[in-house]
């Protein structure tokens, strides 16, 4: 059985699609961050994203932010849901060593191959579903012959997805 051609379109099209996205967003942030020497002059700078709308509750942003400060971090903005601008003096970088976090992470929430094994593991179920009904409607595969092959084939993937999400986060 081949790929549908159909699909080829839509895989590059989404992968285009988020290409897209992902350039505005450096665009934007570029746009939104212009410093002059003044602002640079003892300080570093960092933006903070989550691959989903973590920032969305005040909560969430609190908490981040608690995180933060424990590395000499300070809010200067939320930009958006999901990426929110830190700064703080240079010479806040000696205590580092005696951190319990990365004082340099730049992500928090879902890593990005989770949320990566969770989309793909989506479009395969659907393809799943889709094989089982071709294989039912033409061939002599009889409708539960099909289905079996899609539950096993589903079960299959929801394990490896389940292992991808079990892993923790680096």
């Amino acid at each position: 059985m081949s790929v549908p051609t159909g699909a080829i379109f839509a895989a590059t099209a989404g992968a285009a699609a988020a290409a897209a996205a992902a350039a505005k967003m450096r665009k934007e942030e570029e746009d939104m961050t212009g410093y002059n020497i003044s602002d640079l002059d003892g300080w570093e700078f960092k933006i903070i994203r989550a691959n989903t709308a973590k920032f969305k509750s005040h909560q969430a942003v609190q908490e981040v932010c608690e995180e933060e400060a424990r590395a000499g971090w300070e809010m200067v903005e939320k930009f958006d849901n999901s990426r929110i601008r830190f700064k703080r003096k240079v010479n806040q970088r000696k205590n580092d060593q005696f951190l319990d976090i990365d004082p340099y992470r730049t992500y928090v929430g879902m890593a990005s191959g989770k949320v990566v094994a969770i989309v793909i593991g989506s479009i395969l179920m659907v393809a799943l579903i889709l094989v089982g009904v071709l294989l039912a409607v033409n061939t002599g595969f009889t409708p539960q012959g099909s289905m079996i092959m899609v539950v096993l084939g589903a079960i299959m993937i929801i394990g490896v997805v389940a292992l991808i999400l079990r892993r923790p986060s680096k």
